[in-house]
């Protein structure tokens, strides 16, 4: 063991494996010289460190991974004694703290552990081997405490992402057993929280069945939580049977009210299909034009674009009809799917990159003949999310939403 005096060193250690460092807190010299020999007659791997107050103390205990704290301390009001112990509480929540205190203090000792203290000590009661017990205990005791706070933490994270999750990928509401979908979301720059983009799709009561995608910029919980208010209200309206371009004036409003920085903005993909499947009418609101898949290839489908809601309030909502054909898949996607690099260049994927992509997929799957449309779907976006993070060398940086509905199963088609 060794014992330094806080006024012989003021600096804190330099932390590495080995003996544990421990501060003792105790302004009488005698208690301090019987704690420091306690601990070399057992040979206790500790190196000992003694301040005389609780103001001596506080410059070093950063280095320390216990404290012995003595409740009488010169610089402790004579009737706030657990002072110390609720100051290293909340200022050093890390530290493992064992009380040392006097036999008719004892009840103080229970009081500290409630307080916040791992464990207590009378004094005039404590050998060198219950002492380096005591000490190792504490540690070990706190570091259990840190685990299970830890993990509570954690948990509520994840209950925060479910409900995140629940909101932003939400299950389609469709009755046409002709339709499929197929999803994937991944978050950018390889983080645990839901970032802005969001989905969904709605059959209304008419037979027509509209689709969104939408990208909220940035990702984190702020961005999150406005995603899952402009999706409720999108959906809510198309539920209520409101126009279309009601509906995104409305979203665009609760955008404009609920968003936390005047620069937050969204870009919004919405596809409308008939009730014959055959045709529909999108609308672009600063978003990538998605894609359509047929028998005869993969192409994009173009739609006037209107500035995205938030960046100026938008009064005109333009659309463009399209036709779809027999057997379709359709494929919508968020930016950040096309933003990745190709290599260690400046190179993106881009959107040509993205159509080729899925051009060689379909290539390399025609060859075993027509499967289901809705695993074929499902495996195409699997494929799809993977071989741009290959070609990224890693997680994006950008949040990356894809829906994929399609008409009707290939067998069938």
């Amino acid at each position: 063991m060794v014992t330094q005096d806080a006024r012989q060193a003021t600096a804190p250690p330099v932390t590495a494996p080995g003996p544990m460092q421990v501060l003792l807190i105790e302004d009488d010299d005698a208690d301090a010289l019987l704690v420091e020999e306690l601990l070399l007659d057992v040979a206790a791997a500790v190196t000992l460190r003694r301040a005389r107050s609780l103001t001596e103390a506080k410059p070093l205990l950063s280095g320390a991974i216990c404290v012995l704290l003595d409740l009488g301390l010169p610089d402790t009001p004579e009737l706030q004694e657990l002072e110390g112990v609720r100051w290293l509480q909340e200022h050093m929540p890390r530290l493992a703290v064992v009380v040392l205190t006097g036999v008719a203090d004892e009840h103080l000792g229970a009081e500290a552990v409630r307080a916040g203290a791992q464990d207590y000590l009378v004094k005039g009661q404590v050998d060198g081997p219950l002492l380096n017990r005591v000490i190792r205990y504490a540690v070990e005791r706190r570091r259990s405490e840190e685990v299970q706070r830890q993990l509570l933490e954690a948990q509520i994270h994840a209950r925060e992402n479910s409900r995140l999750e629940r909101g932003l990928l939400p299950s389609p509401l469709l009755s046409d057993p002709r339709l499929t979908v197929a999803t994937q979301y991944r978050p950018g720059g390889g983080q645990t929280l839901l970032g802005g983009d969001f989905y969904d799709l709605v059959e209304g009561a008419d037979g027509w069945v509209h689709a969104v995608v939408g990208d909220v910029c940035g990702h984190g919980p702020e961005e999150a939580a406005l995603g899952v208010c402009l999706r409720v209200a999108w959906r809510t309206m198309v539920l209520a049977g409101r126009p279309m371009a009601d509906v995104l004036s409305g979203v665009q409003q609760v955008l404009e009210h609920e968003r936390h920085e005047d620069r937050l903005f969204a870009t919004l993909c919405m596809m409308s299909i008939a009730p014959d499947r055959s045709h529909g009418r999108l609308h672009l609101a600063g978003h990538p034009q998605p894609l359509l898949i047929t028998s005869g290839g993969v192409r994009e489908l173009g739609a006037p674009v209107c500035t995205p809601p938030g960046i100026s309030h938008a009064r005109d909502w333009p659309s463009s009809e399209v036709a779809l054909g027999d057997g379709w898949s359709l494929v919508i996607y968020t930016d950040g799917l096309v933003e990745g690099r190709v290599g260690e260049g400046p190179e993106r994927l881009g959107s040509e990159g993205l159509t080729a992509s899925i051009q060689t997929f379909l290539q390399n799957t025609s060859a075993m003949g027509p499967p289901e449309r809705k695993p074929r779907d499902e495996h195409l976006l699997t494929w799809l999310v993977g071989h741009v993070l290959e070609l990224n060398g890693g997680d994006l940086d950008d949040d990356l939403a894809v829906l994929a509905l399609g008409f009707p199963s290939l067998v069938d088609g």
